[in-house]
């Protein structure tokens, strides 16, 4: 299981060109059974950098990798992504094919 962490970059500002290309990507990873949840980071704020969260499975953290690096948003530095690796030991029975 992984997190991936995107925050906001040097090319924030071009959020708005490249939102359609991000919520395709976004989609095709859903479609593709690689991602579980996608959300924001909170709080929000003009001072903060602050951006998103997807939780993936189901993949290695090379096709990951692979696939972050095709967000429109990674490609233009509209954020920079980080990939944490979670070793899942116990889960929730709602989480348990997790562990799998």
């Amino acid at each position: 299981m992984f997190i991936v962490l995107l925050t906001f970059a040097n090319n924030k500002h071009l959020a708005k060109e490249f939102m359609q290309g991000h919520k395709n990507w976004i989609k095709k990873g859903f479609d593709d059974d690689a991602f579980l949840m996608v959300g924001s980071l909170k709080p929000a704020t003009e001072t903060e950098k602050s951006g998103g969260a997807i939780m993936a499975h189901n993949t290695s953290l090379q096709a990951l990798q692979q696939r972050v690096n095709q967000d429109p948003f990674v490609v233009e530095n509209v954020v920079s992504a980080k990939i944490i690796e979670i070793a899942p030991n116990q889960a929730h029975e709602r989480l348990s094919f997790l562990l799998d």
